[in-house]
């Protein structure tokens, strides 16, 4: 028989045979065409098709570093303040501004998942009877790390600040240590740009310990972490034998992650929609199909097959 085979019908198993420079052959790539091309058109001009970035929920792995840069300024006048840090180049600069207070700090892990939830800060500082304090600058450091797509390893840092126009006796500060990412992460691999430290500790010189210079340095970086939502409260009252004090409690919160996808999982987003769209195109491009080779819309040659005769019917036949 001439011609190849272009359709069947499903129901009744009619072949259809045509020439493959016949118009039936043609209309047959056509709607071929038009069954594929317009889902993958459709699917992306409607936005998202590759997706360019995701999103995961995880739990940072955060320890305090024990390390403290403090200043607590006691005046209006330019050398007005008090200063104290973990760094002994630091506390040679400071010469007579120099106050050593006392700290306390204890990590919790509340829910014994084995990563750390929150940290207790308490810093006690001694005071002259003259001596009143009207704001504090406190730069706290961290090792944070990320493990469940990409590994970061990094460095940070938490900035605590409040200034009054009224001498206090005591600060309390409780809030978030938030990741904040002005870039995606990897989706796989091994991230350690930023396990630097945050203060360059064995620098002689002053302009490294600068608070400006500091912070200008840190925000340079595209993932950083931030004290967020302090909710300072101020107190007033402080007698003349007791020293400043500093309550802060930092909570690790589950972090939205964001991260630049990989390329099956690229593939699979757009798999999803595309696939979705196209089952649509399927349904109505097949009964388009139907409609044409069954009511000879275009000249086809139809095979029907010959179904066998029943031993019955062929005895009736012979006995007539």
């Amino acid at each position: 028989m001439a011609g190849v085979e272009l359709f069947s019908h499903p129901a009744l198993h009619t072949r259809y045979r045509a020439g493959l420079c016949s118009a039936a052959a043609l209309a047959l790539l056509l709607i071929t065409v038009l069954t594929y091309v317009p889902p993958l058109l459709v699917a992306y001009r409607s936005h998202g098709f590759w997706l360019k970035q995701s999103a995961y929920l995880e739990q940072p792995t955060v320890r305090f570093r024990y390390e403290v840069l403090f200043v607590a300024t006691i005046g209006p006048g330019p050398g007005s303040f008090l200063a104290w840090s973990t760094f002994p180049a630091f506390n040679r600069l400071q010469e007579d501004r120099l106050r050593v207070p006392l700290l306390s700090t204890r990590e919790e892990d509340k829910n014994q998942d084995g990563k750390m939830d929150q940290l207790h800060f308490k810093l006690e500082l001694p005071l002259q009877p003259t001596e009143q304090v009207v704001g504090v600058q406190l730069i706290l450091l961290f090792s944070y790390q990320l493990y469940r797509m990409s590994t970061l390893v990094m460095q940070s840092m938490a900035f605590l600040q409040f200034f009054s126009p009224v001498p206090g006796s005591q600060l309390y500060m409780n809030g978030d240590l938030k990741l904040n990412q002005r870039q995606l992460l990897n989706h796989c691999g091994l991230d350690t740009r930023y396990n630097v430290s945050v203060v360059n500790g064995t620098s002689p010189f002053a302009s490294d310990y600068d608070l400006t210079n500091i912070i200008a340095a840190y925000w340079d970086r595209n993932v950083t972490t931030v004290f967020s939502d302090p909710n300072p409260v101020w107190m007033t009252g402080r007698a003349t034998d007791t020293p400043f004090i500093i309550n802060a409690t930092i909570h690790y919160p589950v972090e939205v992650i964001l991260y630049q996808p990989g390329f099956w999982e690229i593939i699979k987003f757009a798999w999803i929609q595309y696939v979705s769209i196209l089952l649509i195109f399927l349904w109505v491009f097949s009964r388009i199909k139907m409609f044409v080779f069954q009511n000879q819309v275009l000249t086809t040659t139809p095979i029907s097959p010959v179904l066998p005769v029943s031993p019955a019917l062929s005895y009736k036949q012979h006995q007539s």
